[in-house]
């Protein structure tokens, strides 16, 4: 991966870019253990489940496709992390990479992880 910026990144975005990156060398997802990607803007979460050896991804929920979901708080995220928990359970998928891509584990990143947990994967 190549860290691509110009004279509008804001230096909190390539930051966690440079985060991001360093985190992505020791993080792959494979077959049995895909990887659990998570994206979180000021009004949304995103997470979903890729597979980096086929390149596709296999699962994914967000606020935005699941339906009572508005907003992006703590309570929220962690209902995104059961609902993708329970979509990846649904094709056979039990253990899984987390990849918090770039952000700190607290608050809503932690939130999904905790309710993707709670829901039957294992990481």
């Amino acid at each position: 991966m190549r860290l691509t910026t110009n004279k509008h990144s804001s230096f909190k975005e390539v930051a966690r870019q440079k985060k991001k990156m360093r985190i992505r060398r020791r993080v792959k997802g494979t077959e049995e253990r895909p990887r659990l990607c998570v994206f979180r803007s000021a009004r949304h979460i995103y997470a979903q489940i890729i597979d980096d050896a086929k390149g596709v991804t296999l699962v994914s929920a967000s606020t935005l496709d699941v339906e009572g979901l508005k907003n992006a708080n703590k309570d929220t995220a962690k209902a995104i992390g059961a609902e993708v928990a329970k979509r990846a359970i649904g094709k056979n998928i039990k253990a899984v990479v987390f990849d918090r891509n770039g952000y700190l584990y607290h608050g809503r990143v932690k939130a999904l992880a905790d309710g993707a947990r709670e829901a039957g994967l294992s990481f």
